[in-house]
């Protein structure tokens, strides 16, 4: 079988183009404002998303889901799980999932 092109690899997303990501859901204690959950989402953003330049794409509002990836073409790590499990423990939450790591435009 013929190798291919890096172009065609670029655009389907394979070997050193692929990305790996983990999915995350959480839900807020009943205790906790609005602008505590405001407070809490930027603080996750500023001190586990940004310095380990991976993306953070969800929402919520108690109950919250999204999907977190690299910033770049790359693959997250089990140490950015580890980051972001760890981050979630110490906060007024229930339910945290985190999901094993996944081929994000494969799975």
């Amino acid at each position: 079988m013929a190798t291919r092109s890096r172009r065609l690899r670029k655009k389907l997303r394979v070997d050193e183009f692929q990305e790996f990501g983990f999915d995350i859901n959480w839900t807020f204690d009943e205790s906790v404002s609005e602008e505590q959950i405001d407070s809490v989402v930027d603080q996750f953003i500023d001190e586990v998303i940004e310095p380990r330049q991976l993306g953070f794409h969800g929402g919520g509002h108690k109950e919250w889901e999204g999907i977190i990836a690299t910033q770049v073409i790359g693959k997250c790590t089990e140490d950015d799980r580890a980051a972001v499990i760890d981050f979630w423990k110490g906060q007024q939450v229930s339910d945290v999932v985190v999901s094993e790591l996944y081929d994000i435009w494969w799975s």
